[in-house]
């Protein structure tokens, strides 16, 4: 073995202390879960993949993002309100009215205009984020769920369960401009990093409509397969793009896997097992964990994602929904 040079071995523990920083913070901090049946957000401290506590919210708790002030919004469906909790301390800050049975929503990129899809109404919801107060209603199709603001604020989507439709909103006149066709039972939403694709998942089609923003036009379909799975149990529903724009991330549902797909060939790639009901998926800052929720198995799958391979099952409240990361 040569023998190595003073400098080298500084130069080898410096890269050695680096990567071991970087995995370190890469590790940092929280993730919140939200249970339909608990009523609570369940703590994950993402350093030790373990449970550090619960915090109480309204009732049925779903759709859960951040805000940019980094405050936690949970859409509570039976509460017909939003609770925003601020992490560092774990207390709830206000409630906002989002009307009838919300599920899901986005916020526009200032953050003062909550976006809302309310289910038994067929409506989506303009709710004021500072006063509450809703400055808009537009009818949509039965059931509407999915909800996806684009970058510059100026175009709204929200899907239509029943009528399979993806609806085209201009965000400044309120007036839906397009009906898009896509898969059967189409349910979330993700937009690509430069703007032009977006990504719809339909639960009951096992397929994701990819459609043009600029066209707004289907211009293809990703179908998934999975031996030994029943096409009817492939139901995806949970999706998120990587930030560079390469790969997305589905849920599949009662086929319990998650699919990785490459972006720019359509190509489905590896198939992770997870628990069962795999039905929304988050990556980490780093883009290194996916943590899948898993609704009937009532737990999250912590999935390595260069080794495609789940690391940890983590229990968690009861039918849990969403789940939101602050690092």
């Amino acid at each position: 073995m040569p023998e190595l040079s003073l400098s080298s071995l500084v130069r080898a523990a410096g890269a050695l202390a680096m990567a071991a920083a970087t995995q370190i913070a890469t590790a940092q901090g929280v993730a919140y879960v939200s249970s339909e049946k608990d009523s609570a957000l369940t703590m994950i401290d993402l350093a030790t993949l373990a449970v550090k506590g619960t915090i109480p919210t309204c009732k049925r708790a779903r759709h859960v993002q951040l805000t940019p002030e980094r405050l936690l919004m949970v859409a509570c469906t039976d509460s017909n309100q939003a609770d925003v909790i601020d992490p560092a301390s774990g207390k709830s800050v206000r409630r906002i009215p989002l009307g009838d049975e919300p599920e899901a929503f986005d916020l526009s990129p200032d953050g003062k205009v909550i976006y809302v899809s309310n289910e038994d109404a067929s409506e989506a919801s303009f709710v004021d984020a500072a006063s509450g107060k809703k400055l808009r209603s537009v009818k949509v199709g039965a059931e509407p769920e999915g909800v996806k603001v684009s970058a510059d604020g100026k175009t709204l989507y929200v899907t239509s369960e029943v009528a399979s439709l993806v609806h085209v909103i201009d965000t400044a006149s309120g007036k839906v401009i397009k009906n898009i066709r896509v898969g059967k039972r189409p349910r979330r939403m993700a937009i690509t990093p430069d703007g032009k694709e977006l990504w719809v998942t339909n639960e009951l089609g096992a397929s994701v409509s990819i459609v043009s923003t600029a066209t707004h036009e289907v211009i293809d379909t990703v179908k998934f397969e999975l031996k030994g799975a029943r096409p009817e149990d492939i139901t995806p529903v949970g999706i998120q793009i990587s930030k560079d724009g390469r790969r997305a991330f589905v849920g599949l549902g009662r086929a319990n896997h998650v699919a990785f797909v490459d972006v720019a060939s359509r190509k489905v790639g590896p198939l992770v097992l997870v628990g069962k009901r795999a039905w929304n998926v988050t990556l980490d800052q780093a883009q290194a964990r996916l943590y899948v929720v898993n609704g009937l198995s009532d737990d999250v799958t912590v999935v390595d994602v260069a080794g495609a391979k789940a690391i940890k099952s983590i229990p968690v409240g009861r039918v849990p929904y969403g789940l939101a990361i602050v690092e």
